[in-house]
């Protein structure tokens, strides 16, 4: 059963009141780096019941009358057409993503900064593609040398942060995001602060990142599950030393922002005369510990590193990530004394499969109810499971058929006839297709497609690595889907 353990309403005030606070710090200019999705955080809606995937935009529209956002982008990235893992979308082409989506929710979009820019053709043609779309475009240089960022003397002056454009902007909180890790934000607000004061105005600088959680334990399982989902990136979670030192008060940060803050300290120091931070932690102004139910979302952490687990493993056999993010992820399972079983439809499906002989899914449903699926001649075994969990919904007997053969056959005689498709199975967004044709001559196939919304929350688990037509369906359906890190067939090649 799905259980709310977070509180949004008092989120977004809370975060709200602290972001405005730390505007008045300064003098009514604050750049605020805001880390993570803005649009689709599901991972923080996984491990914190009840949080919102867009809970950022949301914040951000009680603050819109303030706020101007500015987008950055690596010059590399758009040279290399690097893409977002979840979805695909390359860096550049999700920068325009993003500024329709902030436009339909009433968010100023005000420039598109080019970060680590030496010349990149790629980067050239991506700027004047945006300028040709009315967009204003500012370059941030790359800073040569191996001793960088701690060469504070060159980065300071007219052949650093004074070689980049001045980003125009014209209210109080300038929010910079990105599509992604790497993109620049950091450069970016620190080389506005060089500018603001060469200009006589002592803006501000805060990070707005969900993880860590800073006033929870550093072994709490939200953590442990941040730590899962950037272990391709080697986060680790750590008490901020400086915060200790300072305050007497334990804290927790991430590795990479403890040994950034000596550097960022001076550089505030030298541009402000003096800080007025103690610590990485107190850049920060994330409330998202002070609106959580502990037990909750303790548990649902637990089940989120469990998906990290199988995603890891799954991400390892298909070459994208290291051996040690998969390690990474086997040690954080033994620490946190989880195992795979743990995870509800694990087990279900492996004995379904080890009774069949052949591929099988179960389906965890939001009442607890577990559903199965096996391959057969018509459908694979995500599509029955599918049907099955819809019928299971809507109180049709199991036995009753929905999807006519006169439907399913010509689907079937197009994948092998004409497309040459070796499986004529039907893939699970065939089924629906099907399921919403059936809808003309047979009522019940209406009332299963009217039960969709219910899937909302669902846990699934496959024994075969499913295609990702069939991974795409179940997400979209807000189902949580996971393989067993093995193929089918032993092809070398895998749609």
């Amino acid at each position: 059963m799905y259980t709310v353990g977070f509180d949004s309403e008092k989120y977004l005030q809370l975060q709200s009141e602290k972001i405005l606070e730390r505007i008045e710090m300064f003098e009514n200019k604050l750049y605020l780096e805001f880390g993570g999705k803005l649009f689709d955080d599901y991972h923080a809606a996984r491990v914190l019941p009840g949080y919102r995937p867009d809970a950022k935009v949301q914040l951000l529209k009680t603050l819109a009358d303030k706020a101007e956002i500015v987008i950055a982008i690596n010059a590399s990235d758009i040279n290399s057409n690097k893409a977002i893992g979840d979805t695909g979308i390359a860096y550049d082409d999700d920068v325009l993503r993003l500024i329709d989506e902030f436009r339909m929710n009433g968010l100023y979009v005000g420039s598109v900064v080019i970060s680590q820019y030496v010349g990149q053709p790629a980067a050239d043609k991506f700027k004047l593609y945006l300028e040709s779309l009315g967009i204003t475009v500012y370059v941030i240089h790359y800073i040569p040398g191996s001793d960088y960022p701690s060469n504070i003397q060159l980065i300071l002056s007219d052949e650093g942060y004074g070689n980049n454009d001045f980003i125009e902007t014209t209210r109080p909180l300038v929010v910079i995001t990105a599509p992604g890790p790497g993109s620049g934000k950091m450069v970016t607000c620190l080389s506005q602060l060089y500018h603001e004061y060469k200009r006589g105005v002592k803006a501000g600088y805060a990070k707005f990142e969900t993880f860590p959680i800073w006033n929870i334990p550093l072994k709490h399982m939200i953590n442990l599950a941040y730590e899962a989902a950037t272990a391709d990136i080697n986060d680790v979670n750590m008490i901020d030393p400086f915060h200790l030192e300072a305050y007497g008060e334990s804290a927790v940060n991430y590795n990479r922002d403890i040994e950034v803050f000596p550097i960022l300290n001076a550089m505030f120091t030298r541009i402000w005369g003096e800080s007025p931070y103690l610590s990485p932690t107190d850049m920060g102004v994330n409330m998202t510990g002070f609106c959580i139910d502990d037990e909750i979302c303790a548990e649902a952490s637990k089940q989120e590193i469990i998906r990290r687990y199988f995603y890891t493993q799954l991400d390892y056999v298909k070459g994208n990530v290291q051996k040690s993010a998969l390690t990474k992820l086997e040690l954080l399972m033994k620490n946190s004394e989880l195992t795979a079983s743990d995870r509800a439809p694990v087990s279900p499906a492996l004995e379904r499969a080890a009774q069949t002989g052949g591929p099988c899914i179960a389906i965890t449903l939001p009442d607890g109810h577990i559903i199965t699926g096996k391959t057969s001649e018509l459908l694979g075994a995500s599509s029955a499971a599918l049907l099955n969990s819809l019928k299971y919904l809507a109180d049709i007997d199991d036995r009753v058929p929905l999807i006519s053969p006169v439907v399913i056959e010509p689907i079937q005689r197009l994948k092998v006839g004409y497309l040459g498709n070796e499986n004529p199975r039907l893939h699970t967004d065939e089924v629906l297709i099907s399921l919403a044709i059936s809808t003309a001559t047979n009522p019940m196939a209406e009332l299963v497609l009217e039960q969709l919304p219910k899937l909302m929350n669902s846990e699934a688990h496959s024994t075969v690595i499913l295609s990702q037509v069939d991974i795409s369906v179940f997400r979209q359906l807000g189902v949580n889907i996971t393989c067993e890190p093995v193929y089918q067939n032993k092809r070398l090649f895998h749609r």
